[in-house]
């Protein structure tokens, strides 16, 4: 591995635990790759946005998304060194499944001097059928 991508994972690994909402949500970084990163999030019950069928609410499962999709940004070879959800658009496809762990998979598939675009996946371990997908734009603030 070169030391410029080395720097850009380490980038997105700060940026991850600078974040404290990530803490707060048990969010880990799984992988990240040159504009793609994977980051998971355990079933938690304070998470749960419905008592009567333990399902983890729909704000959990964005913020999980969007945290991924700004890794992902935050990784890519030409990527900035600061970054900011522009837009964020979320399909939800079906509820968790309670007790399971999600994960959301992101990657960048353009970007530019001053936007990034990512698309990235949420499932839990039924990974055969998403919990939700989604398509995003990211700022792109200086260049690392």
């Amino acid at each position: 591995m070169s030391d410029a991508s080395e720097k850009r994972q380490a980038i997105a690994r700060q940026f991850i635990e600078a974040i404290p909402h990530c803490q707060a949500l048990g969010m880990t970084l799984e992988t990240v790759g040159f504009g793609d990163a994977t980051l998971s999030m355990p079933y938690d019950k304070r998470f749960v946005g419905d008592p009567a069928t333990g399902v983890i609410h729909g704000g959990a499962v964005s913020a999980l998304m969007d945290t991924c999709s700004g890794a992902a940004v935050m990784s890519h070879p030409d990527g900035p060194v600061a970054t900011a959800t522009i837009d964020l658009r979320i399909d939800y496809m079906r509820p968790a499944t309670p007790g399971q762990r999600i994960t959301a998979q992101a990657a960048v598939y353009h970007i530019t001097r001053t936007v990034a675009f990512v698309r990235a996946m949420a499932t839990d371990e039924d990974t055969d059928h998403p919990v939700a997908t989604s398509t995003g734009a990211f700022t792109v603030e200086g260049k690392g």
